[in-house]
Formats: C-alpha cells, structure tokens, sequence
C-alpha cells in the first residue's frame, strides 16, 4: 500500500509555536550560553512537573558536573517551590535533602 503525502498545514501546525517561544526568550540574549542553558532546564523542569511541584518541593532534581572541582544541583526550594540551581539562586542544603532553600528565602527566614 503506497504511503500518503502529508499535508503542509501539518507541517505548519509543528513549527506553529517555535516563533512564539523564541520571542518570549529573547531577554536571555544578554546572560552568558550557561546561564541561559540553565534558564531553559529550569523552565522544562517546571513544565514537566507541574502541579508536583507542591508534592517535590525541597527535594533535589539532579546533580551535574560541570568541571572536577563543581557540581551544580537543581533542586525545588521549600518556601517558595520554585525550580532553582544552586549556581543561580544559591542553595542551603538540608541534611535529609528534603527541606533545601534557596538563598532568598534562606536569609528571608
């Protein structure tokens, strides 16, 4: 049985929200390649997880190497249960790992 073409709308419909993402990000144009990779895990972390975040909060997502002597951490943070990486925001880290904080809300409290 011979395969059918797919349309074009089909292919329109794919790359539909790729020009809507790359406008949102472009205030990330200035911070350094890293940081902005770090931006875009951490907005899929929280887009992956959505309403778990409540259920995960203060608890570590991965740990990554990112030379020998450093390792970077994503974590939830417990007060404010935003997806944070402790090169970014900090982190202060609870011996169990189920209570981390961010640095803001670490000094907050």
């Amino acid at each position: 049985m011979p395969r059918t073409r797919k349309s074009k709308e089909v292919k329109g419909e794919l790359y539909a929200g790729f020009l809507n993402t790359v406008e949102e990000h472009e205030e990330d144009a200035e911070l350094p390649r890293d940081e902005v990779g770090r931006r875009k895990i951490k907005r899929q972390y929280a887009e992956l997880l959505g309403i778990r975040i409540e259920k995960l909060k203060g608890r570590v997502l991965n740990r990554e190497r990112i030379s020998k002597t450093v390792e970077g951490v994503y974590f939830i943070c417990n007060k404010c249960a935003k997806v944070c990486h402790s090169l970014d925001e900090g982190l202060v880290e609870d011996s169990a790992n189920e209570n981390n904080l961010c640095r803001e809300c670490a000094v907050g409290s």
